[in-house]
């Protein structure tokens, strides 16, 4: 059964700094026409950092649209023609200050597919080296160190709610103990 549904015209919505939403009509499997809207997105990375005691580096920022803190891994936008690994490279010294020796790709998520095309590539950072954070204009964050064990603690106990941060774990749980 083929499900595509096929795009027939579309209209910008509004176009930000990095998202643009876009309001389609498409023709449906069944030849019925529907709309669509949705957010266009860069994509992004996030990164589990993890330093030579076995210990997360993690973040705890003010995010505005839920208008609270989380607790997250280091994450970041692509930007335009940017390699992903670049990007984790990027914002793992801009946000943290360390540099990582050995990079691993473990994955790519799809976060929101119900309205938005972001994807999340997900890398495991090793052999780190700390070398000051250089945040930008705007950014503010407190970073952190968090056993894999708790950073597991706090997802049950409602503390790590964020749910990049929560695939990342997930992902890095099992990469470590089972998939190696």
């Amino acid at each position: 059964m083929n499900l595509t549904e096929t795009q027939i015209d579309t209209a910008l919505v509004y176009e930000g700094s990095f998202i643009q939403v876009h309001k389609d009509h498409a023709r449906l499997p069944d030849g019925n026409i529907s709309t669509r809207e949705y957010i266009k997105h860069p994509g992004a990375v996030a990164i589990l950092a993890l330093l030579d005691n076995g210990k997360l580096v993690m973040e705890r920022q003010y995010r505005y649209a839920p208008k609270q803190e989380f607790i997250e891994l280091p994450a970041g936008k692509i930007d335009p023609g940017e390699e992903t690994l670049r990007t984790a490279e990027r914002e793992l010294l801009e946000e943290t200050g360390y540099v990582a020796r050995e990079w691993t790709h473990l994955t790519t998520a799809w976060p929101c597919i119900g309205y938005a095309d972001e994807r999340m590539e997900y890398y495991l950072a090793r052999g780190l080296t700390h070398q000051g954070s250089q945040l930008d204009e705007g950014e503010f964050l407190e970073i952190f160190e968090l056993s894999l064990t708790e950073a597991i603690d706090w997802i049950r106990q409602g503390k790590i709610t964020d749910s990049k941060t929560i695939v990342g774990l997930f992902w890095l749980e099992k990469y470590l103990n089972e998939w190696k």
